[in-house]
């Protein structure tokens, strides 16, 4: 099969890095041959130029159970804190296996993130440990009821990067949903599969044979089982910035109900939003935006989501700081 290049330029990254940031959006775990061979370059090229990224914390592939299996509820937390507490609240946060992408906003007096867990545990958070910290102020949480755009292979904010041929061959087998493992069919080896894909989501069939202590070709088989059972999702996280995308801000929107699954789908279509959910709490619908400036997420707001139907309020939360993205916490 030979794929079209395509022939427009892109600004901040070298072309190859983004081609290559987007074929592992499409399989995060798709050996570099196979890459090399649909981008037209060689092992050692994508080889480097992957290490390169990784090392420098352009980027990681991070693997996990899926959001919403094994009674695993997502929610997004807002914490007021105290002037002057909000970094060390962050930082905290970040610690913890159960959250992702803890970011400080607005003022400097908010932190805000996503907590992943069973129901024990996040009341856990919610109820006994959060609210005894004595710098955050106040809480407010919002259950994620579905989401409709947020991780796995929804290449943001490039979407053309690669043409069809290419992210066809480059795609994973497809999920079988009649595979459903309940939580008791995972054994050891799997959770240490996940725990291990959790910090390197492209760990190596040898590295993740030696930690669980099983031969290469069982722990091959494992990972496509839970892949094709669809327990196992994988996510790129990325540093934003290396895209020459400077300004993030959530978006807090109240929508009639009538309009809330066109308004979300909408969102969800648009380059400039990397999360769209609908949500409880006072606002229905929360999307993260990602655009080069202020004046850029300006134009975003007024052109395009303006026009939709059923918004009867719109809050933005930009963000100052991000602690933690997808996997572990990120250096400062």
């Amino acid at each position: 099969m030979t794929f079209a290049p395509v022939s427009d330029s892109l600004g901040g990254m070298d072309r190859l890095d983004r081609e290559i940031l987007h074929a592992l959006y499409v399989d995060g775990r798709a050996p570099f041959n196979r890459v090399a061979a649909v981008l037209g370059v060689s092992d050692r090229t994508v080889a480097r130029r992957y290490r390169v990224m990784r090392e420098s914390g352009v980027l990681r592939v991070v693997g996990g159970p899926a959001p919403g299996r094994f009674g695993r509820t997502t929610w997004v937390v807002r914490l007021e804190c105290a002037p002057g507490a909000s970094v060390a609240v962050a930082e905290a946060l970040g610690r913890r296996e159960d959250t992702q992408w803890v970011r400080i906003a607005s003022g400097g007096t908010e932190v805000l993130c996503t907590v992943h867990g069973d129901d024990a545990d996040r009341e856990a958070l919610l109820l006994d440990r959060l609210p005894a910290t004595r710098p955050v102020t106040a809480i407010s949480a919002h259950c994620v009821l579905r989401s409709f755009k947020g991780g796995g292979p929804d290449w943001q904010p490039v979407a053309s990067v690669l043409t069809a041929d290419q992210v066809r061959a480059l795609e994973p087998p497809p999920v079988v949903p009649s595979v459903v493992p309940s939580v008791g069919a995972l054994d050891a080896i799997d959770r240490i599969l996940l725990a291990e894909l959790a910090l390197d989501g492209r760990a190596t069939p040898a590295a993740l044979a030696r930690a669980t202590g099983r031969d290469e070709s069982t722990v091959r088989r494992r990972i496509t089982a839970l892949r094709t059972s669809g327990v196992l999702v994988l996510d790129l996280d990325v540093d934003q910035r290396a895209l020459g995308l400077g300004f993030t801000a959530l978006l807090w929107l109240t929508v009639e109900p009538a309009h809330l699954t066109t308004v979300c789908t909408a969102l969800a279509s648009h380059e400039e939003t990397a999360f769209t959910a609908a949500t409880t709490g006072p606002t229905n619908i929360l999307a993260s935006a990602v655009t080069a400036d202020p004046d850029a997420c300006f134009t975003y707001l007024t052109d395009r989501i303006a026009p939709l139907p059923g918004i009867h309020a719109l809050r933005t939360t930009p963000i100052l700081r991000t602690v933690k993205r997808t996997g572990p916490a990120t250096p400062r």
